[in-house]
């Protein structure tokens, strides 16, 4: 068990964190409060918002740095780029959030070779290449030191790969892949002192400006779809306090915060004599979905029924 935290003002003093698609909308929000929070931040983005950024996270007046990388994250190299200016500029790499995506909704018929190549190049590579290269970083500063290090991993995911979204089958897969990378990364990094989880986030931003309705506001006249909401989970998962939070995957948005439960088995089929005949899955599985609702999938649907914010639109 970890030692217990005392709640700080600035429980990241001292910590740097690279935030990818930090331009704007929820990662924007994420590079905000993580620098609220104490920490240098590394602004990533495509174009000169980046900078923009950066020069707000100055202007907070909380005594952190802020640097502005632009770049695509899609480009493997941009991974090491970026560690090379959390390192350069500010000494450490202590916290990666990886949000910077893009989308191209088409229906499946409908999709183009570049609509898929797109969307999983800006989001499971860029992910991918971000913490491929945070991943030598921390090997390598817990080999030389002999200790575990501090390091967080944050992934941006999506119900989506829990719906399977029939609009968005390259979104959907590159979040499903997301969501894989992220156990794979709690996994093999746990040994160097790695935390990494993943969200599935809704907020108001302009890539989901079609997906949302008005809906209420809160007490305090914050937007009940603000990313502001997600950013608050965010900086708690790069925090001391979610040091044994690991491998988790949280659906967030509005007023809650969800943890998601591993998929379990519903029912197994073993054949009578070790091997399977055709006539014998015929049996055993054609009567077990007979009349089933067509609806009863591995996709998760009643997930959907968490939202209480009254903001959803019919896509």
């Amino acid at each position: 068990m970890s030692a217990t935290h005392t709640p700080s003002a600035k429980p990241l003093q001292g910590r740097t964190a690279v935030v990818t698609g930090a331009g704007a909308g929820l990662g924007r929000a994420e590079a905000l409060a993580l620098a609220a929070l104490g920490a240098n931040v590394v602004v990533n983005d495509i174009g000169p918002a980046a900078d923009d950024v950066a020069a707000e996270v100055k202007a907070l007046g909380t005594g952190t740095g802020a640097v502005a990388v632009t770049g695509d994250v899609g480009e493997w190299s941009m991974g090491d780029r970026l560690v090379e200016a959390a390192v350069e500029s500010f000494g450490s790499l202590d916290i990666v959030v990886n949000n910077a995506g893009v989308l191209r909704d088409k229906m499946l018929f409908n999709l183009t070779e570049s609509d898929w190549d797109d969307v999983l190049r800006i989001h499971l590579k860029g992910h991918a290449a971000v913490s491929r290269a945070a991943a030598v970083h921390w090997r390598a500063a817990s080999k030389a030191s002999g200790a575990p290090v501090y390091g967080r991993v944050i992934n941006t995911s999506s119900e989506a790969f829990l719906f399977g979204s029939p609009g968005q089958p390259n979104y959907s897969a590159a979040k499903a892949g997301i969501t894989a990378l992220t156990l794979a990364t709690s996994q093999g990094l746990a040994r160097y002192g790695v935390r990494a989880n993943a969200i599935c986030p809704r907020a108001r931003t302009a890539m989901t400006a079609e997906a949302f309705g008005e809906g209420a506001t809160a007490p305090g006249g914050l937007d009940i779809m603000a990313p502001e909401r997600v950013a608050t989970l965010v900086g708690h998962l790069a925090s001391p306090a979610a040091d044994e939070i690991s491998g988790q995957v949280f659906v967030v948005y509005g007023d809650m915060v969800a943890l998601l439960a591993p998929p379990t088995v519903e029912q197994k089929f073993t054949a009578a004599d070790g091997t399977f005949t055709a006539a014998e899955l015929d049996e055993q599985l054609t009567g077990y979905f007979r009349g089933r609702d067509p609806h009863r999938t591995y996709a998760a649907y009643s997930v959907a029924g968490l939202d209480t914010t009254g903001t959803q639109q019919t896509r």
